[in-house]
């Protein structure tokens, strides 16, 4: 049977795995926060609430150690594909109704629980199936397919939403409503994908158990060895601030295309900006990540750290020209933000190889979940202020902000130490 190949082209499960991985995230993250947008909700709310679904990524290496010692990846992936996608079904049955707002937040909560874990095992599921120079190669296409998921999510569907809203005489909820049964259908469509097509590799196993330790003091032990790491300091002052800008920028980006010019924004309608942010933005974000795997493979990660730090931050002035010009040109607006979503995707290949790197020994599959845990903290707290922040200083001086808060990504840059080989392709 197809379901009990132990082996299995990396090209026929990683792109289809991260695509399902990144299709819940851009839920919670990037088209909530333009759906709310489009039912009115103020950018202080929507940075606030929508900031909280972090919460899951957070705390996720809290459970970790369960996903490590307890059934397969394989196991995970399948049974809390199928769970999302009930939730995002859930999503849609809860739009029409009057207290839509707490209802769709509690939803997309628990389904953000659900999406957390399942990125645990699929993670897990990457690095146990690949070697250290495949997954440096692959990084690329897994990033791309996790961007193809954002396409789809705040690009076609945005658009779809828009359309179905312009069609309907501007019933938006019903827009979102049929926008997330299709989503719903997508990753449903998904689940049953993987039920029959994801490989059972012999090294994915529960973790083995050290017999002189209960459960949970094994659960503490895993814990322990992650912060006993080199240089763990460093280590967490980079997971937390590499992106402290772009943690800010990011909950802000659909809020300030929509916004009409005379509160500072682009005034650009739904569609348009599935179109900019959601299709040529994301596009030009894939091709970055898809760039920045394929030359760290070349001369490994330290060759190319500073580089990135580089081209991460410095594209964030886009913004700044955006924001003080205006402009009115839809070619001008898609030039800008493709120029700074290449810059982040090339950027983030450091992010992404760096965590993989620290996560290297036993307990992977748990100490890369404890970094991406630190990664959506990063993520968190910046996002949770930047919408009253906003509120308050407006778009102009927010995104000069935005371009100061750079600079903590520097300073941690320099903490860090690489290992020279770390990435690189080796001799066979």
């Amino acid at each position: 049977m197809a379901d009990r190949v132990t082996k299995r082209n990396p090209w026929a499960w990683i792109p289809t795995l991260y695509f399902a991985e990144g299709i819940p995230y851009v839920v919670v993250m990037t088209v909530s926060v333009i759906m709310y947008k489009r039912f009115g909700i103020s950018n202080t709310d929507i940075a606030l609430y929508t900031s909280w679904l972090y919460l899951p990524w957070v705390i996720k290496p809290l459970w970790s150690p369960v996903v490590d010692m307890l059934r397969t990846k394989r196991f995970w992936i399948v049974t809390l594909q199928f769970i999302i996608g009930v939730a995002l079904a859930m999503v849609a049955l809860t739009i029409p109704l009057p207290a839509f707002f707490q209802y769709t937040i509690a939803v997309l909560w628990l389904m953000a629980f659900g999406s957390a874990t399942h990125d645990i095992a699929a993670d897990g599921f990457y690095m146990l199936g690949l070697t250290q120079h495949q997954q440096a190669a692959f990084v690329g296409v897994r990033s791309t397919f996790y961007r193809v998921a954002m396409i789809t999510g705040q690009g076609a569907l945005v658009v779809l939403a828009g359309t179905i809203e312009t069609r309907s005489g501007g019933n938006i909820r019903l827009a979102w409503s049929v926008t997330f049964f299709v989503l719903a259908a997508l990753f449903l469509t998904a689940f049953v994908y993987h039920k029959f097509v994801l490989p059972r590799p012999a090294s994915d196993k529960p973790a083995s158990r050290n017999a002189a330790m209960g459960p949970v003091e094994e659960f503490f032990h895993i814990f322990a060895l992650f912060f006993k790491k080199k240089n763990i300091v460093a280590t967490l002052a980079f997971l937390l601030l590499y992106r402290f800008a772009e943690a800010q920028l990011v909950k802000l980006v659909s809020p300030f295309l929509l916004d009409p010019r005379m509160k500072g924004g682009l005034g650009l309608t739904t569609s348009e900006v599935g179109l900019v942010y959601g299709t040529v933005g994301v596009i030009s974000l894939t091709l970055g990540g898809i760039l920045g795997g394929w030359v760290v493979s070349k001369k490994g990660l330290k060759f190319w750290l500073w580089i990135m730090v580089c081209v991460i931050h410095l594209p964030d002035a886009m913004f700044v020209y955006l924001s003080q010009v205006q402009p009115n040109s839809l070619v001008l607006i898609n030039m800008a933000v493709a120029i700074e979503q290449f810059g982040y995707g090339f950027g983030f290949t450091a992010y992404m190889l760096y965590m993989i790197s620290v996560a290297e020994g036993e307990h992977k599959t748990a100490h890369y979940a404890i970094c991406t845990g630190f990664m959506a903290l990063g993520m968190m707290l910046p996002g949770m202020f930047s919408g009253a922040l906003q509120d308050w200083i407006g778009y102009r001086s927010f995104f000069l902000w935005v371009i100061l808060s750079t600079i903590p990504g520097f300073i941690v840059a320099a903490l860090v130490k690489v290992d020279p080989e770390f990435g690189k392709k080796r001799s066979e």
